[in-house]
């Protein structure tokens, strides 16, 4: 596989993370600003508004899954629907083969594909 990489940057406000016109508003010229793929929070409480407020406001779908415990532990909340809830499992058993093996389950061809 390809060597792959990242670019970590923040913290940024909700708006500059997201809206590359307020970025550049703001006169940020960050690689990140306006184009953030991943939204990280401090804390679970914080991780709790980010993820209220990308569900309620934006209709957001995602997965909760906190790391750093000695074990993975899925985080859903009690009104989340099915798919909500099977999404934090995958990305569950995503991570744990990650962790056991060191490799992404997902094929290169596959990454490559849904990328396009």
């Amino acid at each position: 596989m390809p060597e792959r990489g990242g670019v970590v940057d923040g913290p940024l406000s909700m708006g500059n993370a997201i809206s590359l016109s307020a970025a550049k508003t703001k006169g940020l010229t960050s690689l990140v600003a306006g184009r953030a793929d991943i939204l990280v929070a401090p804390n679970l409480e914080a991780g709790n508004i980010l993820a209220k407020e990308l569900t309620y406001a934006a209709q957001a779908e995602g997965a909760g899954l906190m790391i750093g415990a000695k074990v993975p532990v899925m985080l859903t909340s009690r009104p989340d629907d099915e798919r909500s809830r099977l999404f934090s499992c995958a990305v569950a058993v995503l991570y744990a083969h990650w962790l056991f093996t060191g490799h992404s389950a997902v094929e290169p061809a596959a990454l490559k594909e849904a990328a396009e």
